[in-house]
C-alpha cells in the first residue's frame, strides 16, 4: 500500500474538548478510551467529566485529540511512524491511540497550531 496516498488529502478531525490522561484505579463513566494492562488502567476522558474522583492515581491534563477521518487497512506500514517522525522533529510529544478503523494522537493545547501545521504539510487537511 502506497503511504503517501493516505496523506494527501486525508482528512483529521480535532476534538473540541480537552481532555485528561488518567492512571485510575479503575474505569470512569464518560471515557474516550479506557486502557488496562497488568499494571495499571489509564482513561483518557473530556476534562468536564471529570468529577473528585477517589480512583484518580494521577492525571495531565489539556491534551487535544487528533483524529485521522480516514479508514486505514492493518496492512499499512509506517502511517503513525511517518507522523510521529515529523512532530518529533518539532519536540512535541504524542499518545497514540487505534481503533480498528483509524488512528488517534493525543497532543498537549499548547501544540496544537505547529501540530497541524506540520500535518498539513505531508498533506493532511482539516
Amino acid at each position: 500500500m502506497e503511504l503517501k496516498g493516505y496523506f494527501k488529502n486525508g482528512k483529521i478531525r480535532i476534538w473540541k474538548e480537552n481532555f485528561a490522561i488518567i492512571k485510575s484505579k479503575k474505569s470512569l463513566p464518560f471515557a474516550f478510551a479506557v486502557i488496562k494492562d497488568k499494571n495499571e488502567t489509564t482513561v483518557i476522558i473530556d476534562q468536564s467529566k471529570i468529577k473528585n474522583n477517589k480512583n484518580i492515581i494521577e492525571i495531565s491534563k489539556d491534551w487535544k485529540i487528533l483524529t485521522f477521518d480516514m479508514i486505514l487497512p492493518f496492512g499499512l506500514v509506517g502511517f503513525i511512524a511517518k507522523i510521529s517522525k515529523i512532530l518529533a522533529e518539532e519536540g512535541i510529544s504524542i499518545v497514540v491511540i487505534s481503533s480498528y478503523s483509524t488512528d488517534h494522537i493525543l497532543i498537549k493545547n499548547k501544540n496544537l497550531k505547529r501540530t497541524i501545521s506540520k500535518l498539513k504539510s505531508l498533506g493532511f487537511r482539516l
